[in-house]
């Protein structure tokens, strides 16, 4: 007959062995400023477990209003996002405690490096991207992050990423400030084949009713130097 002691250090140990074995299932997918990410298995998926970094230098409570802030507003975008028609990880489970969002990993480059690959149909890829970004500000979701680095290739869709920086507006400045910084995109990341996003531009258009705009808004901001362009 099995003691109860003897039963309880039997669970502990077997919570440790599962805990040691989602452990060992983890591996560093990404580590930014604001947050980490990692590559693991959850309930039978293969999953990103996006955690925001804590910020040593703010008092520890505004540290956890702050984080607990930025991912509930995380996840609402994403999930107003998905429901207008874009592409963007299946959100799983929300940690708020831990600061953490667990999602769906999506197979796939980045669009930033499919770009390079001139086997890659540039004209279709950039089109998908105006009309991603015409659905978003159609919608009043401005991404704050919009580059290439924030979409993944998956097959013939394009899925949207990290919306930390995101928010809801329907302000032309900040609907300009994310056209922008796609643009800054081509013309840096992209300089080889820059001419590519004529083609965004088009489809944002095309896409939005608003979009003519939001792109002589970028005008702009260009002119008040707010910004420069490196050549």
């Amino acid at each position: 007959m099995i003691s109860i002691a003897n039963a309880c250090a039997m669970s502990y140990q077997t919570i440790l062995l599962c805990r040691r074995a989602f452990v060992n299932l983890v591996s560093v997918h990404r580590i930014g400023a604001e947050a980490r990410l990692d590559s693991a298995r959850w309930m039978d998926r293969d999953v990103v477990v996006k955690q925001r970094v804590v910020k040593g230098y703010r008092h520890p409570t505004l540290d956890r209003s702050l984080q607990s802030f930025r991912i509930k507003n995380e996840a609402k975008l994403m999930i107003e996002a998905r429901k207008v028609g874009i592409p963007v990880p299946i959100i799983y489970s929300l940690d708020f405690e831990g600061n953490k969002i667990v999602m769906e990993e999506v197979p796939g480059m980045r669009v930033k490096d499919a770009l390079q690959d001139p086997s890659v149909d540039g004209d279709g890829v950039c089109r998908r991207i105006g009309e991603i970004a015409g659905k978003l500000h159609a919608n009043d979701i401005v991404h704050g992050d919009l580059t290439t680095s924030n979409m993944l290739l998956d097959g013939d869709r394009i899925v949207l990423i990290d919306f930390s920086l995101g928010q809801k507006s329907s302000e032309l400045e900040d609907k300009g400030v994310d056209m922008h910084l796609l643009e800054e995109a081509f013309h840096s990341a992209h300089h080889s084949r820059s001419e590519l996003y004529a083609i965004v531009k088009d489809a944002y258009a095309g896409t939005y009713a608003g979009g003519l705009d939001v792109l002589k808004k970028v005008k702009e901001i260009e002119k008040r130097g707010r910004y420069t362009r490196k050549e």
